[in-house]
């Protein structure tokens, strides 16, 4: 596939079925949820939010990445969990109204603590000479556009009609998952160059990221005393990110290919490391 066309139709295309699958499971209520339990909520919001790009900066200066892996990689501990988490959740026999409030909550936050974090992590890895400028208010703009957008047809569908939504939710899922291997797969392609030396790089930093951000979630919400399945689901939230975002913005915004891989290796690897949580989820659900 063309590249550029990869870049500025099937990649948009493809997380806009991605973010619409995720509308599908939304309701308004959803967002109304918060106050029923608000301490599962602001302790899930505050490790996805919060501790995850904390802990994403400090493994990416601990190991001395490249500058654009570097950025890499905090690109996947800014972005939010998407539907992803909401299925694993559902697997793992979890809290999904909370996982879906959680969802909810930072798929709208992102949209502007991305490009203020993002340019940070940008000058301080990278540099003045090396950085690429972020219009603000653009980058806003095309966020809002593949993420919030397609979100909210999803939820204006359910809204209006419920019955065909449940009717197609699963088609949908099925499309999604398939556009995200396939995003994986072109994201890959294009800096195959560089694909074993970023594994060497970048794996081990990325597995750290994701199963300690999983204990952390579920032991932090255990110490505050928060039920077990409730705990499990702000773990898995924590754990699991939105790769295609991840890739979408680093080739979409960004025009990086380096940047995108560490999405595209979180994206596959958070598969494997999350059985261990579902297994566990199931047998004490």
């Amino acid at each position: 596939m063309n590249e550029n066309v990869f870049n500025t139709v099937f990649l948009p295309l493809a997380l806009f079925v991605i973010m619409l699958g995720m509308g599908l499971t939304l309701r308004l209520a959803d967002f109304s949820r918060v106050f029923t339990y608000p301490k599962a909520a602001l302790v899930g919001l505050f490790s996805q939010l919060i501790l995850l790009p904390l802990v994403g900066f400090g493994l990416a200066w601990g190991f001395s990445l490249s500058p654009e892996f570097a950025v890499g990689l905090m690109l996947v501990a800014l972005c939010p969990g998407g539907a992803t988490s909401n299925l694993i959740t559902h697997l793992a026999k979890a809290d999904l109204a909370l996982s879906i409030t959680l969802t909810a909550f930072s798929s709208i936050i992102t949209v502007f603590t991305i490009p203020i974090l993002l340019g940070f992590s940008m000058e301080y890895f990278m540099g003045e000479a090396k950085m690429i400028a972020i219009p603000f208010v653009t980058t806003i703009l095309k966020i809002t556009a593949i993420t919030i957008l397609p979100v909210s047809i999803g939820m204006l569908i359910k809204g209006r009609f419920p019955r065909f939504a449940e009717r197609v939710i699963g088609a949908v899922n099925i499309i999604s998952m398939v556009f995200f291997v396939l995003v994986v797969i072109v994201a890959v392609a294009q800096d195959t160059e560089n694909l074993l030396k970023s594994l060497v790089l970048i794996g081990l930093p990325l597995f750290i990221l994701n199963v300690s951000m999983v204990l952390i979630g579920f032991l932090i919400a255990r110490f505050l005393k928060i039920e077990f399945r409730q705990s499990l689901t702000i773990s898995i939230e924590t754990g699991i990110q939105n790769g295609a975002l991840a890739i979408a913005i680093a080739l979409g915004i960004l025009e990086n290919a380096s940047m995108a891989l560490p999405g595209a290796t979180y994206g596959l690897m958070m598969f494997f490391t999350i059985i261990p949580v579902v297994i566990y989820g199931r047998m004490n659900g």
